[in-house]
């Protein structure tokens, strides 16, 4: 048997595994579910010592490896994060689900429309070394009744593994909830990858996330076999720094949209307007060096794309591209034609300027005086997301939560 059987073979048993259980799930209660989501929370509190410990082998594992900061950074768990996917759990128990029904219009001959929200089934997850996602999503899943098959990264699986066998297996158990319906592919390797995306009949919708070489990859394959995707290949965000900005605001939104170098909605090129080009940047090339870590600041002329994505670059990580624009509109037309049109933001007191930009950028994420790092689940939409998708044909864009994973079915009957 080849590698890639072997790892096809794990990700069919799983995939069966959760489809078997996905009929319970579906069936589940509003009741079922919250105790479920606050039966993670309460385990992730109790079994803080095993996730750290498993958590720290893949950190030290990845160190040896040579993984990069950014890498290292996505990959670590500390107490403080634990207690934040905790708190993230219960806001998601306490959110209330749209209805499941819905009256559309009065039909002739007596009859009623109504549209149906229905659960997808079983869900598979592709994600890149970041065991909280393992929580984000799985609790996503449960949330709209869906079983799924979750796979990662090699250097995460440890920490997948124990937050999977210590809390949601466990937590699905005391809602009287089937443990089957979320699985963990536990071969290492991307051949597991691969496998995920070739199961039409029993995965025919995979959630893909991660670098953006491999998740197009993958996501080109699952076309080939017929499994639609939400895929999030690329990342990287702008900020647009217009001449009647506050200067001030600007120098704080440029700090904070770099909090965190690994995850894609980062401050990956900053565009300043050439009217204020020698007054602004020099003094954001200083700012950017003072940070921790030190920022270096890519000046043209660039030997790069101006989307080129820092948070992939291993080891380059702690860079940030600047670039000038003529005004809003050139500011916006750049944003939209060399980046991956994740999130851009104008810093602008100008509301005519910043009108113009929010206009013309047809990204997933529009800010204004407001820095693109809200471009997420449970910073944006105050629940944790499954990922973001930015395709640009008609579906959910932006953050994806629990309230996009149903089909869609129209039903008509007699009215009542």
């Amino acid at each position: 048997m080849t590698d890639f059987d072997s790892a096809a073979s794990a990700v069919a048993a799983a995939a069966l595994a959760a489809h078997r259980a996905s009929g319970a799930i579906a069936a589940a209660s509003d009741a079922q579910v919250d105790t479920a989501l606050r039966a993670m929370a309460d385990r992730l509190n109790a079994s803080t010592e095993p996730i750290l410990a498993a958590n720290r082998r893949d950190v030290e594992a990845g160190q040896a490896a040579g993984l990069g900061t950014g890498l290292l950074d996505r990959l670590r768990l500390d107490e403080a994060r634990l207690a934040d996917i905790g708190r993230q759990l219960l806001i998601l128990a306490d959110t209330p689900a749209p209805p499941a029904r819905q009256r559309i219009r009065e039909l002739p001959d007596g009859l009623v429309l109504e549209e149906v929200r229905r659960p997808v089934g079983t869900i598979g997850a592709n994600f890149e070394a970041r065991p909280n996602v393992v929580v984000d999503i799985a609790s996503q899943l449960v949330k709209s009744r869906n079983a799924g098959v979750l796979r990662t990264g090699s250097a995460a699986l440890g920490s997948a593994i124990a937050l999977v066998d210590h809390v949601v297996g466990p937590a699905l158990r005391d809602a009287g909830l089937d443990p089957d319906a979320i699985q963990l592919v536990r071969v290492p390797g991307r051949h597991s990858a691969t496998a995920l995306v070739q199961q039409p009949k029993l995965l025919p919708l995979v959630i893909l996330r991660g670098s953006g070489t491999s998740t197009r990859e993958l996501a080109t394959t699952a076309a080939m076999h017929g499994v639609r995707t939400l895929a999030h290949a690329d990342g990287g965000a702008v900020i647009y720094v217009d001449a009647s900005a506050d200067r001030a605001l600007a120098a704080r939104l440029v700090t904070r949209s770099l909090d965190r170098l690994g995850v894609c909605n980062r401050l990956n090129l900053l565009l300043v307007q050439q009217s204020i080009w020698d007054e602004i940047v020099p003094a954001t090339v200083e700012q950017l060096a003072a940070l921790e870590p030190k920022i270096t600041a890519s000046l043209p002329p660039h030997d790069h794309p101006l989307g080129y994505e820092w948070a992939l670059a291993e080891g380059s990580e702690a860079t940030v591209t600047i670039a000038p624009a003529v005004d809003a509109a050139d500011a916006a037309r750049i944003a939209n034609e060399e980046t991956s049109g994740l999130a851009a933001a104008i810093v602008a007191e100008d509301r005519a300027a910043a009108e113009v930009f929010l206009a013309a950028y047809s990204g997933t994420g529009a800010f204004w005086n407001a820095t693109p790092r809200l471009l997420d689940g449970f910073k944006l939409l105050a629940v944790p997301e499954t990922g973001i998708n930015i395709d640009r044909v008609p579906g959910p864009r932006g953050p994806v939560t629990f309230r996009d994973l149903y089909l869609r079915q129209y039903v008509v009957s007699p009215a009542a």
